[in-house]
Parts: C-alpha cells; sequence; structure tokens
C-alpha cells in the first residue's frame, strides 16, 4: 500500500475511534431512561477498535494512536520514517471527528459546551473522580504499557492469526472500565488532542498530560514485549 493510503486508512480509524467513543459518551451515556453509562461507553470504544481493525488493519495495520505508532516503533515492529505520516494522520482523524461530534450535538435543544462537554480527559479538577495528576498519569503509564504489550503479542506472527482485533478491542474495553473514572481514559493522544480543541479551556491546559503519559507508557510496553519475546526487529 502506498504511503497515502496508509495514511488515509488512520485517519478514517482515528475518526472512526473518536466518533463512535467520544460519541457515545456524548450522545447516549446520560440520555433519559436508557444512558448507556460506564459499561457501554467502555464497550464503544473497544468495539471502534475492533471494527476498524478488521476494515483497514491490513492496509495500514491498524494504529489509530499516536501512542501505538511509537510504541511498535520502539518495539521494533514499524519504520522510524514513516511516524511522523501516521501521527499527523492520526491527529487530524481525531480533530475532525470531534468537530463532527460538536457540529451534531448543538442541534439538541439543551446542549451546551461549557455544561456537557465532548468527553474529554483531565486529572485534578477535570477528573470525572476528582483524582490527581499523580495518580492519573501513573493510570495512563500503566493502561499505556499493557495496551501496547497486548498489541505487540496479539500481533505476532506466533500468535493465533486473525484474532488480533478482538483481543486488542476487547483490551480498550478493559482499560476504560478501569479508568474512565480516573482521567476519562485517553491511552492515545489523537483522541484526546480533537475533543480539547474543541472545549478549550482546561481541556486544553492539559493535552500535554495526555501526549506524555501514553507515549511514555506506549513506548515502553513496545520494548518490554520485543525484549520479552525475543522477536528479530522489522523497523528501519
Amino acid at each position: 500500500m502506498s504511503n497515502i493510503n496508509r495514511a488515509v486508512a488512520e485517519f478514517f480509524g482515528t475518526f472512526w475511534l473518536v466518533f463512535g467513543g467520544c460519541g457515545s459518551a456524548v450522545y447516549a451515556a446520560t440520555f433519559p431512561d436508557v444512558g448507556i453509562g460506564l459499561l457501554g461507553v467502555s464497550f464503544a470504544f473497544g468495539l471502534t477498535v475492533l471494527t476498524m481493525a478488521f476494515a483497514v488493519g491490513h492496509i495500514s495495520g491498524g494504529h489509530f494512536n499516536p501512542a501505538v505508532t511509537i510504541g511498535l516503533w520502539a518495539g521494533g515492529r514499524f519504520p522510524a520514517k514513516d511516524v511522523p505520516t501516521y501521527i499527523i494522520a492520526q491527529t487530524l482523524g481525531g480533530i475532525a471527528a470531534a468537530y463532527a461530534l460538536y457540529t451534531i450535538a448543538v442541534g439538541a435543544p439543551d446542549y451546551a459546551l461549557g455544561v456537557n462537554g465532548l468527553a474529554s480527559n483531565g486529572f485534578a479538577e477535570a477528573s470525572p473522580g476528582g483524582y490527581s495528576l499523580t495518580a492519573g498519569f501513573l493510570a495512563e503509564v500503566i493502561l499505556s504499557f499493557f495496551f501496547l504489550f497486548i498489541i505487540m503479542g496479539a500481533t505476532s506472527k506466533r500468535a493465533p492469526a486473525g484474532f488480533a482485533p478482538i483481543a486488542i478491542g476487547l483490551a480498550l474495553t478493559l482499560i476504560h472500565l478501569i479508568s474512565i473514572p480516573i482521567t476519562n481514559t485517553s491511552v492515545n493522544p489523537a483522541r484526546s488532542t480533537g475533543p480539547a480543541l474543541v472545549e478549550g479551556g482546561i481541556a486544553l491546559q492539559q493535552l500535554w498530560f495526555f501526549w506524555a503519559a501514553p507515549i511514555i507508557g506506549g513506548a515502553l510496553g513496545g520494548l518490554a514485549y520485543f525484549w520479552l519475546s525475543g522477536e528479530a526487529t522489522d523497523k528501519e
């Protein structure tokens, strides 16, 4: 596949992740009488990755996340020369999805961006449960670490073929079940960037955190799996 094809696949995959995951939180999580709640939002995020990994994973590898791209590079699975292209495509996909979500949300008479938000991430006063910067950072690093560890293992040539999207989607579901109360769950800088740019304010002020923590965790996860597995490197 050409670099353009792969970048577009990453754009669409990340768009779907943010639109489906954050959209479930914005539109459906608190809908009267039938709100899907934390469990529903967690599954929505997992399903976005599962479905798009099957749809375009054979085109781009199905990263949909700068921390995944960097983690795969650190783990010897992805060439350094393609990292910037993937990260730009993923970030643009997340931003486009956030603006689409907002455009739809304002069609509801009782929606207000300052009140309802756009499922942005945060710590301390912006954390759903009031968790501190230290707690949020540790959670995001640990969860990003294990997300990459699972991705590396599920996509290994020695793993059962064809099941990787299921394992990865379920891993992301579990991650959200754990950490929505802590940071509203990032583990993905592109997912955090779109809503933060639309919301502004504290979400935008704290955005650095949701680039730093997932990338650190993802890189460590990729390195740890590479060391444990003893697999040959594919990166250039």
